[in-house]
C-alpha cells in the first residue's frame, strides 16, 4: 500500500490532507508504533483496518493486542470445542495478509463476554486482573499511538476494553508500578468503531453536529478496501457474520473512496478554571 491511497479529514476544523499528521499530531514516520486494542480477533481489522494500512505505508510498525479468546464465536456446534484454536489460526492469517508480523499479534485469552469482570489489578478473589498485564505489554512495546475500541452500545467486551485502554493507557507513562517495566508515554489516543456510532458527548462539548460523533476520518481507495475484505475472508469460521459486515461496509462509499471514522480524544482532560473563576468573580461582585 502506498500513502497516496489515503486522505485524512479533521471534521471539527473542516479540512483534509494527504498528511497522516492530520490524524496523529507530530507524526514521526518510522519512529512511530501503533497498538490496536482489539476485544476479539477480528475487531481491529473491521474497525481500524484502513488506519493500520495507512500507518504501515508511512513506515510504522503496528501491533495488535487481542483480549478475548473467541470461544463464543462458534456458528456450528461441531466447532464449539475447537473454535479458539481455529480462530487463532484464522486471525494470524488475516493480519499477515495486511503485512502485520505474527510476533506482533499478542493474545490475552480472556473468555468472550467476560472481559469486564477481569478489569483491575487484584480482583476480589485475589487473582490478578487486566491492569498489570496491559501496562506491562504496552511498556514493552512502547507505542506512540493507542487505538481503543468504541465503548458506546457495541458489545460488553468492547466497552470493557475501551475502559481499560482509556485508563491504563495513560498510566503506561506514569511513575507507578515501575518494577513491571519502564514507563513510556503514549502520545496519541483514538477510538475506532467496529459497527456502532460513538457517544454524542464529544460532539456536544465541541459544538459539532451530534450526528457527527467522530471527529477525524480517513478516505481510502478501493484497493485498500479490497485488501481488508481479502483479510476478513480468512475468518472462515465466522463467514455468516463476516458476510453481513462486509455487505454493510458498502455504506462507507463516498466520492470514489471508502471512509473509516475515528474519535480523537484526550483520556485525561484537565479542568479549565477560567470560566469557573469568571463565574466566581460575578457572584462575588453581586454580594
Amino acid at each position: 500500500m502506498t500513502n497516496d491511497l489515503f486522505t485524512y479529514y479533521d471534521l471539527d476544523k473542516e479540512i483534509k490532507s494527504r498528511d497522516i499528521s492530520l490524524i496523529f499530531e507530530d507524526w514521526n514516520g518510522e519512529d512511530e508504533r501503533i497498538v490496536v486494542l482489539s476485544p476479539h480477533d477480528d475487531d481491529a481489522l473491521l474497525g481500524a483496518g484502513y488506519l493500520l494500512l495507512a500507518a504501515m505505508s508511512e513506515g510504522c510498525e503496528p501491533y495488535i493486542l487481542i483480549f478475548c479468546d473467541g470461544r463464543g464465536g462458534y456458528s456450528s456446534i461441531d466447532e464449539k470445542d475447537k473454535i479458539v484454536s481455529i480462530r487463532r489460526v484464522e486471525s494470524t492469517n488475516a493480519y499477515e495478509k495486511l503485512g502485520i508480523k505474527k510476533e506482533n499479534i499478542l493474545r490475552f485469552d480472556y473468555p468472550d463476554f467476560s472481559l469486564k469482570p477481569n478489569i483491575g489489578w487484584i480482583l476480589p478473589e485475589g487473582r490478578e486482573g487486566t491492569t498489570v498485564r496491559t501496562i506491562k505489554a504496552l511498556r514493552e512495546i512502547k507505542p506512540t499511538r493507542l487505538l481503543i475500541p468504541n465503548e458506546y452500545r457495541e458489545h460488553m467486551d468492547h466497552e470493557a476494553l475501551s475502559y481499560i485502554g482509556s485508563y491504563d493507557g495513560p498510566q503506561v507513562g506514569d511513575a507507578i508500578l515501575v518494577d513491571v517495566a519502564e514507563p513510556f508515554r503514549i502520545r496519541g489516543f483514538l477510538k475506532y468503531s467496529v459497527w456502532g456510532d460513538f457517544s454524542p458527548e464529544d460532539a456536544l462539548l465541541a459544538g459539532r453536529d451530534p450526528a457527527l460523533r467522530g471527529n477525524v476520518a480517513i478516505k481510502a481507495g478501493r484497493e485498500v478496501e479490497e485488501k481488508i475484505i481479502q483479510a476478513l475472508k480468512e475468518f472462515k469460521s465466522q463467514q455468516k457474520i463476516i458476510d453481513q459486515l462486509v455487505k454493510k461496509r458498502l455504506e462507507r462509499v463516498v466520492n470514489g473512496g471508502y471512509i473509516e471514522v475515528y474519535l480523537k480524544f484526550d483520556p485525561r482532560p484537565s479542568i479549565k478554571y477560567e470560566k469557573y473563576k469568571k463565574k466566581i468573580l460575578e457572584i462575588d461582585r453581586k454580594s
